[in-house]
């Protein structure tokens, strides 16, 4: 097996890239994938970055996904902007969306991108993220394939719906939180699986609805909302948000579309972004500044993101160490067939 090695941003970027490319998927289609799968990477979230890019491939197997797609941006005079992905990737959708998201926020104080016909295996923070740097508040919502079962039930329904959010700060990077609706986000089960550990209680039943701390037998079986039926209540309102006001598939409905049971969910994705200069109060950053320092007052606590933010920091400097089974995982994906 391959040792663990140090690489830089630029190395993981053109790694992801090259191997994208091999398999067919376009310029602009590999380059978005391969921005979203290193900021995780720099950010320390390994379940969404390289990890990930076996999943972009195997999504292929579906035959309505689209490697070389171009999303069709499409708006009018409202504060509502839709872009069809064209059964591509959504970071390509989201380069194509979130600029006219931008102007129409800063316009009607409030605006949304609705991102349609989507496969979406990536996080959700780069979007809100990136928002918030623009000095909008933000939100983000999309459901997965059902892995969830809803409170009280044991059979999936739901997917694992993750939601974000941002908000701009005063000379500091936003705050920022991207949370599943299920007690742990997929990729943590299935990294979980790969290293061969137990996962912890509350995370998964399995399939006779029994409580497991096995990631197979979780797997196979149906992951829990987090705070039981609170949470479940979370998930079914991104259902709603990602799927029936966008016009777009259910958890249960993207499952079937996953013809080869790859992890690869088909749906929509919903934006929401406030322009604050809009309400008027002109000293919301100094406000929010002063919960923050409340709540950084009592020794133990910390924001939103900053470990993300630290870690970046480090990645900046010195690199990121990657896995040497992530590493033989990316040499045979090297490889198209």
């Amino acid at each position: 097996m391959t040792k663990n090695a140090t690489l830089t941003l630029a190395d993981i970027h053109k790694l992801a890239a090259d191997i994208l490319l091999a398999h067919g998927f376009s310029e602009h289609q590999a380059s978005s994938i391969a921005d979203t799968v290193t900021a995780a990477e720099r950010d320390g979230c390994t379940s969404h970055g390289l990890f990930r890019v076996g999943f972009y491939i195997a999504a292929l197997k579906n035959p309505v996904a689209n490697a070389t797609a171009e999303p069709v941006l499409m708006q009018g005079d409202s504060s509502v902007v839709r872009v069809d992905a064209m059964h591509g990737f959504c970071p390509r959708a989201l380069q194509v969306g979130l600029p006219a998201l931008v102007d129409k926020a800063r316009s009607h104080g409030t605006a949304s991108l609705a991102i349609n016909n989507t496969y979406n295996i990536a996080a959700l923070w780069p979007e809100v993220e990136m928002l918030a740097e623009q000095g909008l508040v933000a939100f983000a919502f999309t459901s997965s394939n059902a892995y969830v079962a809803p409170a009280g039930g044991t059979k999936p329904v739901y997917g694992t719906n993750p939601m974000a959010f941002a908000f701009p700060r005063k000379n500091s990077p936003p705050l920022v939180f991207d949370q599943a609706s299920s007690a742990s986000a997929r990729g943590e089960i299935q990294l979980h699986l790969r290293e061969g550990k137990s996962i912890p209680d509350g995370w998964a039943i399995d399939d006779q609805g029994v409580p497991t701390n096995d990631p197979e037998a979780a797997l196979a079986g149906a992951q829990l909302a987090f705070g039981g039926y609170k949470g479940a209540a979370l998930a079914l309102m991104v259902e709603l948000l990602a799927g029936a006001l966008i016009g777009d598939n259910f958890s249960v409905e993207s499952s079937q579309h996953d013809t080869h049971g790859v992890g690869a969910p088909l749906g929509g994705e919903l934006l929401l972004a406030i322009d604050p200069e809009h309400f008027g109060s002109g000293n919301y950053l100094e406000r929010a500044e002063f919960l923050f320092e409340q709540i950084l007052a009592q020794p133990g606590t910390r924001l939103p993101s900053q470990r993300r933010y630290d870690t970046r920091r480090q990645s900046l400097e010195h690199g990121v160490e990657v896995a040497g089974v992530m590493l033989d995982e990316l040499e045979r994906l090297k490889v198209k067939g």
